[in-house]
């Protein structure tokens, strides 16, 4: 089986992804049975569970970076990937081979056509959890590092016995057709990773109805929890388009560490991370200088990164209002933008009227609506039609790459760009301008 073939045998599967069509489903038990098919790799390994709505990914990230910094020896699973489905399976920092995905392919394949699962199906991301798995366990990791998908209940991630932490990262409004439309249904789907034996940690919450749902959750399964807010206080020093300062305040004393990500919320994200490495200090030898070197090393493409800086092109997977204002706010303390042109597309199902509500007082540049090559892309007359409605100057082009051409002739050498509304218009968009990316991001 070829890198190509493993793709397109993984993508006749039900996938939520490209078509936007949930699989519902009550439990877990088709992912565990094709786990236990294989032996089950997802055990014998020490895990670290991430879930959330904003900001899962980087925290997963400089925890795995942390982790790697002190010796230990990771795998890192993620979703979705910027250009390469390899990108989702990390094993010491660098995405698996292509030839090494096809490989694995193969042995899942043969797995899934030996079970029998009657009515019930397999699902793309249950694969490719599957694989993940696969990949750690012929790889002999210390541990891993693991970001929910989507939710957490029967998502295709929680199905660990065992785990040394669960992280919940802010809480908001997303996939309300899937998940429920009041924040407490939303928080009860994601808390339901907390398990007994593990610590929880908490990152800052927007809604404190959702903080409730998570210290109950925590509270039944007797897990002990850590309140990212109250134990680990932060600021933020110096700053530029490269990085920020930041100082950590941990029960074990502070931390003064160089952040290479910008926004406030990734400060934020910073101090998650640093919880939830010292809740693994009883089974991992962290250092304080681990810390610092495994946050200074951290690398997240596409969350506020800058493409280049004359015009500053920034690109960003900001989707939804409550990422838009964190977006808006970064490019004004950050990057010093009180104009900025935007480059927007979306998937059909977001929130773009949140979305646009939170950027229009900065896009005084105009708005560039982009039709995206993804399959799940919204009508860019739609997007601009919205902005329209707000008073904000909207067009819309055919592909993301004309409307990062037009933005810069807009723009002059010191004007400042931004891409965002979705992963895949920032990965679009930084493969144009030829940023590092390989393969198949289809």
């Amino acid at each position: 089986m070829t890198y190509d073939e493993a793709i397109d045998w993984l993508l006749t599967f039900a996938d939520f992804e490209r078509s936007g069509a949930f699989l519902d489903r009550p439990d877990v038990a088709p992912v565990k049975r094709l786990l236990r098919a294989l032996g089950d790799p997802q055990d014998g390994r020490l895990t670290v569970h991430v879930a959330g709505s904003k900001g899962k990914g980087s925290v997963s990230a400089m925890i795995d970076s942390i982790l790697r910094a002190a010796g230990v020896t990771t795998g890192l699973y993620t979703s979705p990937h910027l250009h390469d489905y390899t990108e989702r399976i990390r094993v010491g920092g660098e995405p698996i081979s292509q030839p090494g995905f096809a490989g694995l392919t193969g042995i899942l394949r043969e797995a899934v056509e030996s079970l029998d699962l009657g009515e019930r199906r397999l699902v793309t991301f249950d694969l490719l959890t599957a694989l993940g798995f696969l990949a750690f366990r012929d790889a002999r990791l210390d541990a891993q590092v693991v970001e929910v998908g989507l939710g957490g209940r029967v998502d295709s991630t929680n199905v660990f016995d065992e785990k040394a932490v669960a992280v919940m990262t802010p809480l908001s409004f997303e996939h309300t057709a899937v998940l429920g439309d009041e924040i407490v249904q939303i928080a009860a789907e994601k808390a339901a990773i907390i398990i007994r034996g593990c610590a929880a940690v908490l990152a800052p919450q927007p809604f404190a109805a959702a903080a409730g749902v998570v210290h109950e959750r925590a509270s039944q399964a007797g897990a002990r929890l850590v309140d990212v807010a109250g134990a680990y206080p932060w600021q933020i020093g110096a700053h530029d388009l490269h990085g920020q300062d930041v100082r950590i305040e941990r029960p074990e004393g502070a931390l003064d560490v160089r952040l290479p990500l910008i926004g406030a919320h990734q400060a934020e994200n910073a101090a998650t991370a640093v919880a939830a490495v010292d809740a693994l200090l009883a089974l991992a030898t962290v250092s304080d200088d681990a810390i610092v070197r495994g946050l200074a090393a951290v690398r997240w493409p596409g969350r506020l990164e800058v493409l280049r800086e004359s015009p500053l092109i920034v690109a960003d997977g900001a989707h939804n209002a409550d990422s838009a204002r964190r977006l808006a706010d970064a490019l004004r303390d950050y990057c010093g933008a009180s104009q900025v042109t935007f480059v927007i597309g979306s998937s059909s199902d977001k929130d773009v009227q949140g979305l646009a509500e939170a950027l229009a007082p900065l896009a005084t540049g105009g708005v560039i609506a982009a039709r995206s090559a993804h399959p799940r892309a919204m009508e860019p007359s739609q997007i601009a039609g919205v902005f329209q409605e707000l008073g904000v100057n909207a067009e819309y082009v055919d592909s993301v790459a004309v409307a990062v051409d037009r933005a810069m002739a807009a723009s002059g050498s010191d004007g400042v760009i931004c891409l965002a509304g979705s992963l895949f218009v920032a990965a679009e968009g930084r493969a144009y301008l030829g940023q590092p990316g390989r393969g198949r991001g289809r």
